[in-house]
């Protein structure tokens, strides 16, 4: 059980940390309103918290319940002693709901063998050939470009060409990119369902993304 206790101390970990990551908010948890959500913390003798992970419950009809973490866990220094209780933790909510499996998807670079044998030595099984999202949630790899201080022309430059050209022809066909209201969101639905018909993929009914614009 979550406490409103709990929520303020994990809440101040959770933006202090280098890893804060919004997938492991209380406010996405709220967001997913068809899971239940749960909170795994580590402690140090000065009863801070070290480690921590938002799980999402998904009850599954007959059978028990899903549990799954998007980018999480959450750290600053990772240490075995610090997952292995994490780890006690995550087990034993799963327990509490029946689950028949845990899912974990990390917000860690592909090469941090550290975090690989570590999560191996507690009993994940790490999946390296992955295609698709037939076996994942999250996209399996995230690129992240550091653009902080750089203005407008110097962003511009670092695009390929054909990505200046269509940039700019946008803008002369009087497309417009502005900071949109609640409102709006019919709008970017609309757009996004045009979209996810022409290139083939699922879309977020609007209350989803309401959901998200109010909570997030």
């Amino acid at each position: 059980m979550i406490t409103e206790g709990l929520k303020k101390e994990y809440k101040e970990f959770l933006v202090k940390s280098k890893r804060c990551n919004f997938q492991q908010s209380i406010e996405w948890g709220e967001v997913k309103k068809e899971w239940k959500k749960d909170l795994a913390v580590v402690r140090n003798k000065d009863g801070k918290i070290t480690m921590a992970i938002l799980l999402l419950i998904r009850e599954i009809k007959f059978i028990g319940s899903f549990i799954y973490v998007s980018r999480g866990p959450i750290y600053d220094d990772l240490n075995e002693e610090d997952f292995r209780k994490l780890n006690e933790e995550i087990k034993r909510i799963a327990k509490e709901n029946n689950a028949i499996a845990v899912l974990l998807e990390p917000d860690v670079l592909v090469d941090d063998e550290k975090f690989r044998k570590i999560a191996k030595d507690n009993g994940y099984i790490i999946k390296d050939n992955i295609k698709g999202f037939s076996e994942q949630i999250n996209p399996r790899f995230v690129f992240r470009l550091n653009i902080k201080d750089k203005t407008e022309e110097e962003l511009m430059k670092e695009f390929h060409s054909k990505t200046r050209y269509n940039i700019r022809y946008a803008e002369k066909k009087g497309v417009e990119v502005f900071e949109g209201t609640r409102e709006d969101l019919k709008t970017f639905q609309n757009i996004m369902v045009e979209t996810g018909e022409r290139d083939n993929f699922g879309i977020r009914p609007l209350e989803y993304f309401e959901r998200m614009y109010d909570c997030l």
